[in-house]
C-alpha cells in the first residue's frame, strides 16, 4: 500500500484533510502528517480539528513517499511563506508521483512554480493566480493532469477522494 505525505499548517480546511485521510486509511494506505515543527498541534479553520505534526518538512524525503496531499484552507498560504514546504512540493511534482491538491492547495503549487502548461482547478478566489502561473483553469469537481489531481472545494470531496484513490 502507498505511503502518503500530508502537508499542513494552522487553518487547514477540516473536511479537506479528514475526508481524504479516512479514504486513504479505509483503502489500507498510510499517511504521515508533515509540518513546520514535529510535535506541534495545528488546528482546522472551521471546526478546530487538532492534528499533530508527525515529521518536520525539512527532514522529509520525497523518495520515502508515494503521493502528496495538500488540503486547502489557510494552510497552503502559510506554508508557501517558507522555503522548505515549497521545495518539497516542487521536488514532489518533479518526481512524477501523484500530487493531490484541493481548494486553496494550489497556492503551494503556484509558489513551487510548476504549473506552467498544466490544467487544474481550485477555489474560485485563486482562479486568476492559477492562470497567472501559466496553467489552464477548468471549473469542474475534479481535474486530473498527469500526476496532478485537483478539486475546487469541500463539496467536491467524494470525486476528489475517488480520483486520488484511483491514482494510488
Amino acid at each position: 500500500m502507498a505511503k502518503i505525505a500530508v502537508i499542513v499548517d494552522q487553518g487547514f480546511e477540516d473536511s479537506e484533510l479528514i475526508k481524504p485521510l479516512e479514504a486513504f486509511a479505509n483503502a489500507g494506505h498510510q499517511t504521515v502528517i508533515l509540518g513546520m515543527k514535529k510535535g506541534d498541534t495545528v488546528k482546522g479553520k472551521k471546526e478546530g480539528t487538532p492534528i499533530t505534526i508527525e515529521e518536520e518538512i525539512q527532514n522529509a524525503n520525497v523518495h520515502d513517499f508515494d503521493a502528496l496531499l495538500i488540503p486547502g484552507g489557510h494552510s497552503p498560504d502559510r506554508l508557501r511563506a517558507h522555503p522548505q514546504p515549497v521545495d518539497f512540493t516542487r521536488e514532489f511534482i518533479d518526481s512524477g508521483k501523484p500530487v493531490f491538491s484541493i481548494c486553496h492547495g494550489p497556492q503551494l503549487l503556484i509558489t513551487a512554480k510548476r504549473l506552467k502548461g498544466r490544467t487544474l482547478t481550485g477555489y474560485k478566489s485563486i482562479i486568476q493566480d492559477i492562470k497567472n502561473a501559466g496553467a489552464t483553469f477548468v471549473d469542474q469537481e475534479v481535474v486530473v493532469d498527469d500526476n496532478l489531481v485537483t478539486s475546487r472545494h469541500p463539496a467536491d470531496l467524494p470525486a476528489f477522494c475517488k480520483a486520488c484513490l484511483e491514482r494510488l
